[in-house]
């Protein structure tokens, strides 16, 4: 793992991490024994991460959400799936790398899984147009769920977007058109769907492939109709209240889970996700096999019903004007 990665308001546990780093390399150079001192900072170091992602604001989850080393897509495919098979391609335009997904076993049953994929480094952030879908990704994301379909396999789908891109040549492709199709098959799609949101869930681009029987939502995730600072520059006329728009948009997973827009949330280790990649893999798996479970022996008649019911329960409210 390369040098870890700290936000502005985790100085306090970079300084720690600093000092305890350099009392390791001392006590490789020399013959002083100073582990009880490391071990004393460590856990100084732990509590103070556990004081801090006690008491984040929605700017600051949403910081975590777009945090550098977080997981992506294929992180937890190679950690949670099996025999993973990429396919590419929307078989009408081209092949959108912001995209991924393919053939893979999830505890030995096949499946088809599909999510966004955000690069590492500048060449892959460019290849894969930092996670912001063209319509060919969606095409090809809906004709890998129509395969599914064929094949009854569930569908897992992982969500990590600042949105849709907005090009001129997604726009001139049908970027609303791609979109707004795969709202409507994946409403039909006879086989169990399971979403995660696994970092930023952005507008259009996260709903295209985010129709779901369950779905579940990562503790440090976020999922919106806009972003933050998209929603600033409209109401305010400039990005520089980002954190005043995230705290108005209700957009963390707790305030989703009560809502009811998400069914679980799903714990991150200490500090976020990037932390401890193989751990927050672990808590994905079992959450991921409970909500498969849920919905794996419904007809496809009563999976669509039970699809539909769930669609329409959103943005339910009771009104309390007396009349």
């Amino acid at each position: 793992m390369s040098k870890r990665h700290f936000l502005e308001f985790e100085t306090p546990v970079a300084e720690l991490e600093t000092k305890i780093e350099e009392l390791r390399y001392v006590q490789s150079e020399s013959a002083v024994d100073i582990s009880e001192e490391i071990d004393r900072l460590s856990k100084k170091s732990l509590q103070l991460t556990k004081d801090i992602y006690s008491s984040l604001s929605p700017w600051q989850v949403t910081l975590i959400a777009r945090h550098p080393q977080r997981p992506y897509t294929l992180d937890y495919v190679s950690e949670i799936f099996t025999d993973f098979q990429e396919l590419h391609g929307d078989r009408h335009f081209a092949d959108d790398q912001s995209i991924v997904g393919g053939l893979a076993r999830f505890n030995g049953q096949a499946c088809m899984v599909i999510g966004h994929q955000k690069g590492r480094d500048t060449k892959e952030r460019a290849a894969r147009n930092f996670g912001m879908s063209r319509p060919e990704g969606y095409r090809k994301a809906l004709r890998l769920m129509k395969l599914a379909e064929k094949f009854g396999m569930p569908v897992f789908t992982f969500v990590d977007t600042p949105g849709a891109y907005p090009g001129i040549g997604a726009e001139e492709r049908g970027q609303s058109e791609a979109i707004g199709r795969n709202i409507y098959e994946m409403a039909q799609l006879e086989v169990p769907i399971i979403t995660t949101i696994i970092g930023e869930g952005g507008s259009g681009g996260a709903l295209a492939i985010s129709v779901a029987d369950q779905t579940l939502m990562l503790q440090y995730a976020i999922y919106s109709v806009i972003s933050p600072e998209g929603c600033a520059s409209i109401l305010w006329k400039t990005s520089a209240r980002a954190s005043d728009a995230a705290e108005a948009l209700g957009i963390t997973a707790h305030r989703l889970k009560a809502l009811q827009l998400v069914d679980k949330i799903v714990n991150e280790p200490v500090g976020g996700a990037h932390r401890d990649i193989k751990q927050m893999s672990a808590y994905l798996k079992r959450a991921l096999n409970d909500a498969l479970r849920q919905v794996s022996d419904l007809k496809p008649k009563e999976l669509l019903q039970r699809r539909y019911e769930r669609l329409q329960s959103y943005g339910r409210f009771n009104d309390t004007t007396e009349h």
